[in-house]
């Protein structure tokens, strides 16, 4: 395998880059039965584990624009799945809130991710998973 196949000698981070293009296409497929993007059902799983997050807060979190998180909130916001709201005190700033049909949809859309998942992760052994979901988990921490 060349280095331009992101092999063994490939560049570390476009080797990440190539699994996670290829896992969020495959995610993508899963979550277009829910007519939900991956950046959408990314702001629905965030905003019911931190309520009241601003648009700037998913921009950064889902790694767009701001003005591309507000157009992808707008069409949440017009299926009815989040809301937002006046932030107490700071008037410029909305907070983004899920609602119970939000919360309906991102159940069904997350049984099916994890399904799809587990499907991707079946060739390897429960070893093999954890040593890559620590990785993953310190090389994020590392790159703060």
């Amino acid at each position: 395998m060349s280095q331009n196949d992101c092999g063994s000698d490939g560049s570390l981070t476009f080797m990440v880059r190539k699994v996670w293009l290829g896992m969020r296409a495959s995610i993508g497929e899963v979550l277009a039965d829910f007519d939900l993007t991956s950046s959408q059902y990314a702001t629905l799983m965030m905003t019911q584990g931190e309520p009241g997050m601003s648009v700037a807060d998913i921009a950064r979190n889902v790694g767009s624009t701001r003005q591309a998180a507000n157009e992808m909130l707008g069409t949440l916001e017009k299926a009815g799945l989040i809301e937002r709201q006046p932030h107490p005190t700071d008037r410029r700033t909305h907070q983004i809130h899920v609602t119970d049909a939000g919360r309906a949809v991102y159940r069904k859309a997350d049984a099916a991710v994890v399904r799809r998942e587990a499907e991707l992760e079946a060739a390897f052994t429960p070893a093999q998973r954890a040593a890559v979901r620590a990785w993953l988990t310190g090389m994020a921490d590392a790159c703060r």
